[in-house]
């Protein structure tokens, strides 16, 4: 479990192919703090710790996970959001994130606003994927309050900090990002589908 709120940006150090799974070693300071079978999330995507080398660890990320995200795209020098799992009796200043991302969105425009900007994303608006206004929404594992929603849309405002700290500063129209949608969203679409009427 996760709270969407980024520690450290890791960089791509190595990415080698093994079947059909990819072994991402990462470069970060958190390396030293780590230890094999721990979880982190990469850009929002939580994977396992399965080696340490002094400042760098190896995750490995299957099929499954490279079809449902970016980290098929990586690159070795390319920035990660990486947040470790929330510890028990620590504060949720995010919002409650699984690590599970539910696919890929593209940015379609980035607007600056003297000194803050806003990002507007689309994604393949299927089932259990909905956003509304003031809602929670999870961007490469960073969490964030949903300015505009719309089917298959939204935008958010970024603060500097966050500009500066995360990957948005990396961003350019035509990014891929990982998204995950609000749990307790998904759940009540979910409960809602049968009562909707059929297309």
């Amino acid at each position: 479990m996760f709270t969407g709120i980024i520690e450290n940006r890791g960089v791509v150090a190595a990415l080698q192919k093994d079947q059909s799974n990819l072994h991402i070693t990462m470069r970060s300071s958190l390396a030293q703090e780590l230890k094999v079978d721990q979880s982190l999330a990469h850009n929002g995507v939580c994977l396992t710790v399965v080696a340490l080398s002094g400042d760098t660890y190896t995750v490995t990320a299957i099929d499954e996970t490279l079809m449902r995200s970016n980290l098929g795209h990586l690159q070795v020098g390319d920035h990660i959001n990486l947040e470790r799992a929330l510890a028990l009796g620590n504060r949720l200043d995010g919002h409650i994130v699984q690590g599970h991302v539910d696919g890929v969105g593209r940015c379609t425009r980035i607007d600056s606003h003297n000194g803050s900007w806003v990002f507007h994303f689309a994604y393949d608006p299927g089932a259990g994927r909905v956003t509304i206004e003031k809602g929670s929404i999870t961007v490469d594992g960073v969490s964030l309050t949903v300015v505009d929603s719309g089917s298959g849309t939204f935008s958010v405002a970024i603060i500097p900090y966050t500009f500066e700290h995360t990957r948005f500063g990396d961003y350019r129209v035509g990014s891929l990002v990982n998204l995950e949608f609000d749990l307790i969203g998904k759940y009540v679409a979910r409960l809602m589908e049968p009562h909707l009427p059929k297309p």
